[in-house]
């Protein structure tokens, strides 16, 4: 059954949790014992109703505040699809919460309170989602229960939204009203919105086609284990395992070896289920290859004709994860698919504010939650692809040496010698640089 990873995001108090536990509810994705213990802890609170908030909100913390904290991971299915939903923070002090849960997102959906519109927040997670290259943008306007369904209203925040989309790499947009609290146009349609001819958000959760999404042309594969059992039933085994990043490999196919650059062929792809003719993403293989290559951790396997920038100098956007700042001259440990490397910021080239996509090339650091392009120099080579032309191979972390915290979460724009960064300083360059 396919899969469909999506994330949530908007302002304090807009109702993601209370969506998704509605969501969870209206389509049978909870057990008895789980719904018997909200009703209970509602029931204590003095709540009029059940509040299906305490489904995803699973801190002490965040049943105190009301809000979400942290990044709270939930699976369900129907018939026609898996699920598995980041309920990600809306406070700014929890930016770094949200780049975590919606990074391996297909789909993102951004909540906006129908009675206080767009806000600095509704845009800065719209920006996030278009840098992190997540595909489909679902706007939920929620709450319109308490501006009485009122279509002008609804009309109003469609239309400022799509004009500050329009500045951002979103490919796909898609804008439904809805009342997480009463269920509307959540799983079902709503009659008390009978001006909008839309799906509900279930509907198009179910349907949105991400097939196309996936980078099946730039075939890459990095190397995660080398697997040797030596037994007298595999004396001789040698397979490389890994998960397809990029592409399609086939049995016979011509490959080479980066950074080696060694050629062979496509022996055997293996599984845990046996044997396969083609691999794909996301799936984990143990490859078999007709030579026997000086292959080990971190290398890559791709096309001869279609291969990846081998280089120690890139530029790339960076979101700051620790409360010491980031400054040029820092030193970490880089982690890249499947290679660890020393790392050095050589420069920080602009800090961009993600509520205008202003930059701001006079900027020193960058401290907690905040986003930036720098200029980083590797001990040894990488293979590297831009962070839009695969996520895999063009995202990496930093790491902290001393504490081995990871400290930030990295998106390739540039491999290569440094290099001016474009003009004029515009707000569509902005927008195009990130």
């Amino acid at each position: 059954m396919d899969l469909l990873r999506f994330s949530t995001a908007g302002s304090v108090d807009d109702g993601k949790s209370t969506l998704i536990g509605r969501l969870l509810f209206d389509s049978k994705g909870i057990f008895e014992d789980q719904l018997a213990a909200i009703e209970q802890t509602s029931r204590r609170r003095g709540y009029s109703q059940v509040d299906l908030a305490l489904l995803t909100d699973g801190l002490r913390a965040e049943r105190e505040q009301g809000i979400t904290i942290d990044v709270a991971y939930r699976y369900f299915a129907t018939p026609k699809r898996k699920f598995i939903i980041a309920d990600t923070p809306g406070h700014v002090q929890y930016t770094r919460n949200m780049v975590t849960g919606a990074s391996t997102a297909d789909l993102a959906i951004v909540l906006v309170d129908a009675r206080k519109g767009v806000l600095e927040q509704s845009r800065r997670h719209a920006f996030i989602a278009s840098l992190l290259g997540i595909p489909h943008l679902v706007v939920a306007v929620n709450k319109m229960d308490l501006v009485g369904y009122d279509e002008t209203v609804y009309d109003a925040i469609q239309a400022e939204f799509a004009d500050w989309a329009s500045r951002l790499d979103v490919h796909d947009i898609a804008f439904i009203p809805i009342s997480a609290l009463h269920g509307d146009n959540v799983v079902q349609r709503s009659l008390a919105m009978p001006w909008y001819q839309g799906p509900s958000l279930l509907y198009h959760l179910e349907h949105v086609y991400i097939g196309s999404d996936r980078n099946l042309i730039d075939v890459r594969f990095p190397v995660q284990w080398v697997v040797r059992p030596q037994t007298d039933a595999h004396h001789d085994y040698r397979g490389y395992a890994g998960q397809v990043a990029a592409g399609v490999f086939k049995k016979g196919d011509e490959v080479v070896v980066l950074p080696s650059g060694h050629r062979t062929r496509i022996k055997r792809l293996e599984t845990m289920d046996g044997e396969v003719e083609t691999a794909m993403p996301p799936l984990s293989v143990t490859m078999l290859l007709e030579d026997e290559l000086d292959i080990s951790r971190g290398d890559m396997i791709c096309r001869p004709h279609n291969q990846p920038a081998v280089t120690q100098d890139f530029e790339a956007m960076v979101c700051w994860m620790a409360d010491a700042p980031l400054r040029a001259g820092g030193r970490y440990s880089l982690k890249h698919t499947t290679r660890s490397v020393k790392a050095v910021v050589d420069d920080l080239r602009y800090r961009m504010d993600v509520n205008t996509l202003h930059r701001d090339e006079r900027a020193t650091e960058l401290g907690l939650n905040e986003i930036g392009r720098v200029r980083i120099r590797t001990s040894t080579p990488l293979l590297l692809d831009k962070y839009e032309l695969s996520r895999t191979t063009g995202g990496f972390i930093l790491i902290d040496e001393t504490t081995f915290d990871t400290v930030g979460a990295g998106m390739v724009v540039r491999a290569g010698p440094p290099q001016e960064v474009p003009e004029p300083d515009d707000v569509e360059a902005e927008a195009t640089a990130a």
